[in-house]
């Protein structure tokens, strides 16, 4: 009888990738991103266990939404109180914090639970080119 092999936190190994989100669209990025910090890319997935990598996303600035998706689609966040819903359209969100862009699509690509509050901790996104992760020896990912 064969078992399946189950990661355990001690064994896990997890790697820096750079992702460049320069003239993509924003979901092909988005997706890549949250299959690397998952760890679905590693023979090694486990469901209940973070197996994922680092991933840094440089150039958010330049990421392309198709469509009328710039004027027709809204981030949404709520105050808590009544009434208390705010939007913003990503015409004026791309303006000022296209970071924010990046990461409200890969977190909707992530499990809404702790152990996704975990995985994202392992997400940076830079507006730019540069970053300063150099350190961690960071491969770029190609896809």
């Amino acid at each position: 009888m064969h078992t399946t092999y189950m990661a355990k936190p001690s064994e896990v190994e997890s790697k820096w990738y750079v992702l460049d989100a320069a003239d993509k669209p924003l979901g092909r990025v988005a997706t890549e991103a949250a299959r690397l910090l998952r760890g679905k890319h590693k023979p090694t997935f486990t469901p209940h266990i973070d197996t994922g990598d680092h991933v840094i996303v440089i150039n958010a600035e330049k990421i392309i939404l198709t469509g009328n998706k710039l004027d027709q689609k809204h981030a949404y966040h709520h105050s808590g109180y009544p009434g208390g819903i705010k939007s913003i359209s990503y015409r004026k969100l791309m303006a000022t914090k296209p970071e924010l862009a990046m990461e409200y699509a890969i977190k909707g690509m992530i499990p809404h639970n702790r152990l996704g509050a975990q995985v994202m901790k392992k997400l940076r996104i830079y507006k730019g080119a540069e970053h300063n992760h150099q350190a961690q020896k960071p491969e770029a990912w190609t896809f």
